[in-house]
């Protein structure tokens, strides 16, 4: 789609790109007291925690959707896991962004 909207802006139909930012989103949780990056189904069906998060590639969040599904977590805990969302979703945008051809911010 970004590449399409870049054409269609190189070729004077749209006048600028309406793209403003890129995103992408991950799961992440607790399986066996363990934070773990992006759950397979075995993984997220008995993690105790699980998350979906949604950034930009600006480190922005869109959305956090998260559930204790076996027992509360703490702060800590989550803090663990958003940055462990950030990592993961940085290395998404960065391969997106080659994969389109654009630099990664």
């Amino acid at each position: 789609m970004v590449q399409a909207l870049g054409r269609l802006v190189t070729n004077g139909k749209i006048d600028a790109m309406p793209v403003l930012c890129r995103l992408a989103a991950i799961s992440v949780g607790i399986v066996n007291g363990n934070p773990m990056l992006d759950l397979n189904y075995s993984e997220d069906s008995s993690a105790e925690v699980d998350l979906n998060v949604v950034m930009t590639d600006s480190n922005e969040f869109v959305e956090i959707q998260g559930t204790a599904e076996r027992q509360p977590f703490n702060q800590n805990q989550l803090n663990d896991l958003l940055q462990l969302a950030e990592n993961g979703i940085g290395e998404l945008i960065k391969a997106q962004s080659k994969a389109i051809g654009i630099k990664a911010t």
